[in-house]
């Protein structure tokens, strides 16, 4: 029998795994990597040590209080002598004696955190774990794969690893740059965001969800936004703007973010008094920047708050000049916000880069006070609704400016109409301690016809959108993700804008439908004759859509139309509100076994498991790898696929060139069609 394996000593290498991943600045007393890139681990066993064949060794990583492998918040995986791209490795780099060097590489997609690593070693049939330690896992701007991947090493240099920059302040015409220490890599700060996140109400709500959801930039950046101030939450900075600062700091006295997360930190996470939009601006970056996302603080000179969302700020004043205060709208000399470089998957193709953030609390985001991340291009051409909160930054950018007289009768006469709003918008220089005028990327030159156009566009999507005003409203929204083979609920939610209460009758209908319009039959209903809605209240009303209902009917559209009908009783008025459910398919995974090399052949595995109550025949998956192989290869499978069961199968590929090459997968079946999947594959050139 076989000597069993025990773990005397194991060397995280955090200094050396510290300079290859640019984080040796946070101190060589944790290890600090980021995803998608190995380091390396040595393990020194007592006794004769690791024989391969003989031992089996495998790591798990956990991370959040309720790791699970169905979240991404946990991985077991195998020693072996080859990484695997699509999820956590462990391969042997060398052995001398009983010590065993190793390459651990997480997937540059892994959610970042804090993160348990344990060692599990086996000899026939008995295994023994230990512990190895911790490790905080960041985002990795230098991956290619990496959401936050920024191409221009200058620009990593300056928006990830510089500690320090300016912030520009005081007027349009008399721009000052004011120096701040963003200070990202100092003791403790990594751990004070690392709280940060811990803290959120998300994450209070349901950790397990919100830990799941640390993959994502966007959600993270949100994350940020709304925890650096402390209006829902136990947020770092309380804001105040009407110079009566006694009993905290003044906003114009800080001079960096480290003393200020410092301070929220030791007092129990209460919030630090006080801030102002750019200590606000500030603070989010150096969180954001020690996560690993890229990021710079802008200032927009003449910034409009437009409270109503007509992208026009009125502004009122009497005959002598005194300004009435009629209106909410307003406009600062300036206000600052938080770019951070990441791409946008949940979005339509076009709008990756730089997003804007906002911290400040001004109005409220989905009932958050939180902003962002805009696309700064969905603001450059007016697409008002994408996500998020793109109405308030484009008025904030371009809101027209209407001047109104008041009469002493109280008649209003209307001024001057000017375009004053969004100058100047500024950031540091790459590299330089020089302002860099970024207008251009927010809006198309003043006055100039693109401009009008961009403006009336955004004009009447605005118009378009749901206002909140007086009587009722009617939307529909999905309780969570439509998964196809799977049970669902829609919610009709009426909002009661009166201050009377109302009675009405609603009706909500499913039915299948297709992407020119066309409907199919009903696979779900509900009629109720008299709903009462509670003044100044929100009503929700569910209806399950069963997979019984639609499956037989789900076109290769994958749609589900939703329509909701509300009519009250004492007026008559009728409320509509329609909504187009996409039902996802199950999703295809590849993984790439062998190094993906210039003409040495590897394998693609790719999988799918079977979502629905039935088995699926004549599935066929045809696979494209352009660049890799000629032509097309269709994968018949012989034997249906038991509810679910996997389908599976392996194709040969043959890389003839080098660099980034994109693997296709489609599939069909009798009961599941249309399911597509891709797998970016990096080629290494032929060894020379």
């Amino acid at each position: 029998m076989a000597e069993e394996l025990v773990l005397e000593a194991s060397e995280l290498h955090c200094e050396r795994n510290g300079r290859e991943h640019r984080t040796a600045d946070m101190g060589c007393r944790q290890l600090v990597v980021r995803r998608g890139q190995p380091f390396a681990l040595t393990l020194r066993f007592a006794g004769r040590g690791y024989e391969e064949g003989v031992h089996k060794l495998a790591f798990n990583v956990e991370t959040g209080p309720c790791p699970a492998e169905a979240s991404g918040t946990k991985s077991r995986f195998p020693v072996t002598d080859f990484p695997d791209e699509s999820g956590w490795s462990a391969v042997v780099q060398e052995q001398d004696g009983a010590a065993l060097s190793l390459s651990l590489c997480s997937p540059p997609g892994a959610r970042v955190g804090r993160y348990s690593l344990t060692l599990e070693a086996a000899t026939d049939y008995q295994g023994t774990s230990f512990s190895i330690g911790d490790f905080v896992l960041l985002f990795n701007p230098w991956h290619p794969e990496d959401t936050v991947f920024l191409r221009d090493e200058d620009e990593r240099c300056e928006y990830v690893l510089s500690q320090q920059g300016l912030i520009y302040q005081g007027a349009r015409d008399y721009i000052t740059a004011t120096p701040w220490n963003f200070g990202q890599f100092e003791d403790d700060v990594l751990a004070i965001c690392l709280k940060l996140l811990d803290t959120n109400p998300k994450f209070l709500r349901d950790q397990n969800r919100d830990c799941s959801r640390r993959n994502d930039p966007v959600y993270v950046g949100r994350v940020v936004s709304a925890m650096v101030n402390c209006n829902d939450d136990r947020g770092v900075l309380a804001g105040r703007w009407d110079n009566s600062y006694e009993d905290g700091t003044s906003p114009m006295a800080w001079m960096g973010s480290v003393d200020i997360l410092r301070r929220w930190k030791k007092f129990g996470c209460q919030p630090v008094k006080y801030g102002q939009c750019w200590v606000f601006a500030a603070v989010a970056c150096t969180v954001l920047r020690c996560l690993g996302i890229p990021s710079r603080v802008v200032t927009n000179y003449n910034s409009a708050h437009d409270t109503n969302g007509n992208l026009v700020i009125d502004r009122y004043l009497s005959e002598t000049g005194k300004d009435e205060k009629r209106s909410k709208d307003s406009i600062w000399n300036f206000h600052c916000w938080v770019e951070s470089w990441m791409s946008r998957p949940d979005l339509a193709p076009g709008y990756d880069g730089w997003q804007a953030l906002d911290p400040t609390p001004q109005e409220k985001s989905e009932g958050v006070y939180c902003c962002g991340p805009a696309p700064v291009k969905a603001i450059k051409e007016g697409d008002l609704r994408m996500k998020y909160d793109i109405p308030f930054i484009f008025a904030e950018v371009n809101a027209d400016v209407v001047y109104w007289v008041v009469g002493r009768d109280g008649a209003e006469r209307k001024s001057t109409h000017s375009s004053v709003v969004g100058k100047n918008i500024s950031t540091k220089g790459v590299g330089r301690d020089s302002r860099e005028d970024i207008t251009h990327h927010y809006k198309y030159p003043e006055g100039s016809e693109k401009e009008r156009e961009v403006f009336a566009k955004a004009e009447h999507e605005r118009s378009s959108l749901p206002e909140e005003d007086e009587g009722l409203h009617l939307k529909i929204k999905l309780s969570e993700g439509a998964n196809n083979g799977c049970d669902f609920d829609v919610l009709a939610v009426i909002n009661n804008n009166t201050d009377t209460a109302r009675v009405c009758r609603l009706v909500i209908c499913a039915r299948t439908a297709s992407y020119n319009g066309a409907v199919g039959p009903q696979c779900g209903m509900k009629d109720l004759l008299n709903v009462e809605l509670a003044p100044r209240a929100e009503t929700r009303v569910p209806l399950r859509v069963l997979y019984e209902q639609y499956g037989a009917h789900l076109t290769q559209d994958n749609i589900i139309k939703v329509v909701a009908l509300l009519t009250e009783h004492q007026s008559g008025e009728v409320v509509l509100a329609v909504r187009d459910v996409y039902v996802q398919n199950p999703e295809i995974r590849i993984r790439i076994l062998g190094e993906p090399m210039q003409m040495r052949k590897l394998v693609a595995e790719i999988t799918l498991t079977n979502p629905l109550g039935a088995p699926l025949h004549g599935c066929v998956f045809a696979v494209e790898g352009t660049g890799l192989t000629e032509g097309q290869q269709l994968r018949h499978l012989q034997e249906p696929v038991e509810p679910g069961a996997e389908a599976k199968v392996r194709v040969d590929l043959v890389p003839r060139q080098s660099g980034l090459r994109k693997l296709v997968v489609d599939f069909e079946s009798d009961r599941l069609t249309g399911v597509k999947g891709y797998r970016n594959v990096i080629v290494a050139p032929l060894p020379k």
